[in-house]
């Protein structure tokens, strides 16, 4: 049963913690339609990235921020289709204080409306789009969620959904356990891990000084087939 052994883990939200695929999916083929996109090629590369970045890339033109805030307010609005990822509420719940953050592509509006409408709890630890300057596949974004946490980069295991974010874990030193919830195995192939989900993990205190470990149960294996 393969492990991971450290002192903190960082989470991306969206397809780890909360289930938000409806919501995403809606707003950024409205915005592609408004636009004059294929929706189809935007959702190609707008999962796992910033929206400020997407934007930039498609509509070079156009006011960023502007078409950001639009964007964001509209999705924080609509919870209908967001919830709860199965078996993360467990798990955070089993996480020693000040051992877990969230870090997201998102804003921090959009982050912590999702988290409510998903009845999780809002971390102390909590890195959005806003207090970044370069989002995922960069390091910074999970650079900067060990630093919230006071650990060692090393010490961290981010656990992700989307290729840029594992590539962004690798890029900060840390290891990286893959959900194949957005993508699949293939598209997940540079993770120490792929599992289905998060109720294939299982959560140990192993130490007195709060050592952690996170093992991939029998429903996962490091290849992202299901047992």
């Amino acid at each position: 049963m393969p492990s991971f052994t450290c002192r903190a883990i960082l989470f991306d939200l969206d397809g780890v913690l909360v289930d938000s695929t409806p919501v995403v999916a809606r707003h950024w083929r409205l915005w592609a339609e408004e636009n004059g996109l294929d929706p189809d090629k935007l959702m190609q590369v707008a999962h796992g990235v910033r929206t400020i970045e997407v934007v930039r890339a498609l509509l070079p033109h156009v006011d960023a921020e502007a078409e950001v805030k639009k964007i964001e307010m509209r999705e924080a609005a609509d919870t209908d289709g967001v919830h709860v990822m199965p078996g993360a509420a467990s798990l955070l719940a089993g996480i020693p204080q000040g051992r877990w953050c969230v870090v997201t592509s998102g804003t921090r509006y959009l982050a912590t409306s999702r988290l409510n409408a998903a009845g999780l709890p809002i971390p102390p630890a909590l890195v959005s789009a806003d207090d970044v300057t370069q989002g995922k596949p960069h390091p910074e974004p999970y650079l900067r969620g060990a630093q919230l946490l006071g650990f060692d980069p090393a010490n961290c295991v981010v656990i992700e959904d989307a290729p840029a974010g594992i590539r962004a874990a690798h890029a900060g030193g840390m290891k990286a356990i893959a959900l194949t919830s957005t993508f699949g195995p293939e598209e997940l192939s540079e993770a120490d891990a792929i599992i289905p989900g998060l109720r294939d993990l299982c959560l140990s205190v192993i130490s007195s000084q709060g050592d952690l470990q996170l093992s991939i149960e029998d429903g996962g294996h490091p290849d992202g087939t299901s047992g």
